[in-house]
């Protein structure tokens, strides 16, 4: 029989697209204030692999990805989706999204993202909200699944997964050692 431990802390992320690029900055505050002090934020990119987003948010979306001081413990995703949806909504006009945070954690060994969206490769983890591991850290990086989504499965935000990681594994080396 395995021995129950406490997880790992993760290093929470935001992976934020909007048309709107006045809204990154407003966002990355709003974070801060509930996740600690934006310890990364990535370049601003092209959010151009899938359409789906254009009829609610309009065209040329630009994406950051940003990382958080404060460690989570991961069963605080739930809360934290149910929480960046709220946001979304209160920054929506006419009912059409502004802005969309996607929100995760970094540790060790993955990248999990939480999603309102149930499918097979995603784990049920309460408050109507679901996990999936959408890279996996293995042979010195971060690599997809096969449903990995386009984007994140790129070598550009698989990149910038690894230097999170990066900032992670520092983190919980100054934790472990003081």
């Amino acid at each position: 029989m395995g021995k129950i431990r406490t997880p790992e802390p993760a290093t929470p992320i935001a992976s934020v697209f909007t048309s709107d690029e006045g809204l990154l900055e407003l966002v990355r505050q709003t974070l801060t204030e509930r996740l600690g002090s934006c310890i990364y934020e990535s370049l601003l990119l092209p959010f151009n692999h899938t359409d789906y987003y254009t009829a609610e948010m309009g065209h040329d979306l630009k994406r950051r990805i940003f990382a958080f001081e404060d460690l989570i413990c991961p069963s605080k995703l739930p809360a934290l989706k149910c929480w960046s949806n709220s946001l979304e909504q209160g920054w929506a006009v006419s009912s059409k999204r502004r802005v969309n945070i996607d929100v995760g954690y970094i540790n060790l060994g993955k990248l999990v993202l939480a999603s309102t969206k149930n499918y097979s490769h995603r784990l049920y983890l309460g408050e109507g909200i679901y996990g999936e591991v959408t890279l996996r850290f293995i042979g010195g990086h971060f690599e997809p699944w096969p449903w990995t989504y386009p984007d994140y499965a790129s070598h550009e935000y698989r990149k910038i997964c690894d230097e999170i990681r990066k900032l992670h594994r520092q983190k919980l080396r100054s934790l472990f050692t003081h």
